[in-house]
């Protein structure tokens, strides 16, 4: 366990420019102390104390702003930065040195039984206010766009973005043929209602044909 402390430790001096040592860090994040406590609640929750350990995730929640099930797997090294209103679900998992920002949910989407929550791989980047929904695997190390809504698998070393969430970059190689564009539903109304006076218009004449006949 404290192999597993350290390592969450380096990672917020790895990732964060403005932590000046551990014993800081140690004191003062709440990213680090909602992972510190979660682990204590997980470990409770796997072994069948699962009223104590949602009481310790719950003031964990009140603490620090955080909210992870007890029954999420968090890896090696993940670091959580501010973290104000970060939720992670009961069955996602959360691979190795993976970084989270503040606002993100690793949720489900309600349609699901059974693992409802998303998969993340090592070295993942998941940026402020992104949104992970449902039981696939983001691949590793993929980084998620701030804002972006995820709803469907991401390859490894991928870049995602938007609302929906789409592939923009591969390994550091811009996907070309990607269509970024967005449906306008106004503009698709006007072209339905387009199509439809256009008919009309071929029905009239055919019956002021018949009627000249």
């Amino acid at each position: 366990m404290l192999e597993i402390i350290n390592s969450d430790l380096e990672s917020a001096m790895r990732h964060d420019a403005a932590a000046r040592n551990k014993f800081e860090v140690l004191l003062t994040y709440s990213g680090f102390h909602a992972i510190t406590m979660h682990r204590l609640a997980h470990f409770l929750h796997v072994h069948n104390f699962k009223m104590l350990a949602r009481i310790i995730s719950q003031l964990t929640r009140f603490f620090t702003g955080i909210e992870i099930h007890p029954g999420a797997q968090i890896g090696k090294g993940v670091f959580i930065d501010h973290g104000q209103g970060v939720v992670i679900g009961e069955t996602a998992v959360v691979g190795n040195n993976v970084v989270i920002y503040q606002g993100v949910t690793l949720g489900g989407t309600g349609k699901d039984r059974g693992k409802r929550h998303p998969t993340i791989g090592d070295n993942v980047m998941i940026s402020a206010g992104a949104k992970v929904l449902g039981p696939f695997v983001v691949g590793h190390n993929a980084k998620i766009g701030a804002g972006s809504i995820v709803l469907k698998p991401v390859p490894p070393n991928a870049t995602v973005v938007g609302v929906p969430g789409r592939v923009v970059r591969i390994s550091g190689i811009r996907v070309d043929d990607l269509d970024q564009t967005l449906p306008d539903p106004v503009t698709n109304d006007i072209a339905s209602l387009k199509e439809q006076i256009e008919k009309l218009n071929e029905k009239i004449e055919k019956l002021e044909q018949e009627k000249k006949n």
